[in-house]
């Protein structure tokens, strides 16, 4: 940009610098004519006014193209401003979403666990009541072997004191 501006600036400076050293060319009078009549004026200044002009509407032509990128730029903003928060509420929305399914998964992962736990507890107690009914019937059969080993000894003493061969 700053070459573009010094260019401009240089070329302006070069008509102004032309134009003060043939002052006296571009206020000379000379016929010209216009269509219709003819008129005495300086052709040198008629065509400096119409390069002013064409500078004035030059510029003006720029003003109106910067205000019209920067309107456009401000409108894109906006709309990227827009799209960037429907984007983020839909990530929001995702986050909230895979939130939910996370606790509901976790929840059923709980309720099967728990129902693994009972399920283990319950078959811990019928596996106790088994051994304990094992052990108590082992226990019933080794009291009954133990009082019919004491009745034989018993009456083995009997018969030994009763003077019967065993």
């Amino acid at each position: 940009m700053y070459l573009r501006t010094l260019l401009m600036l240089v070329v302006i400076g070069a008509l102004a610098a032309f134009t003060a050293v043939n002052w006296n060319a571009f206020v000379t009078p000379t016929t010209l004519s216009v269509v219709l009549a003819s008129v005495e004026a300086p052709l040198g200044l008629i065509l400096l006014g119409i390069v002013a002009l064409l500078c004035v509407l030059f510029l003006l032509y720029l003003f109106y193209l910067q205000s019209s990128v920067l309107f456009e730029n401000r409108r894109h903003a906006r709309e990227l401003q827009a799209q960037r928060e429907l984007a983020e509420q839909a990530e929001a929305s995702r986050f909230s979403q895979l939130r939910l399914f996370l606790e509901s998964e976790l929840g059923k992962l709980a309720d099967k666990t728990e129902e693994s736990r009972r399920g283990v507890i319950e078959r811990l107690d019928r596996l106790d009541g088994e051994i304990r009914a094992a052990v108590e019937q082992s226990s019933n059969t080794l009291a009954a072997y133990i009082g019919e080993i004491d009745d034989r000894i018993a009456r083995a003493k009997s018969q030994a004191a009763a003077g019967k061969p065993v």
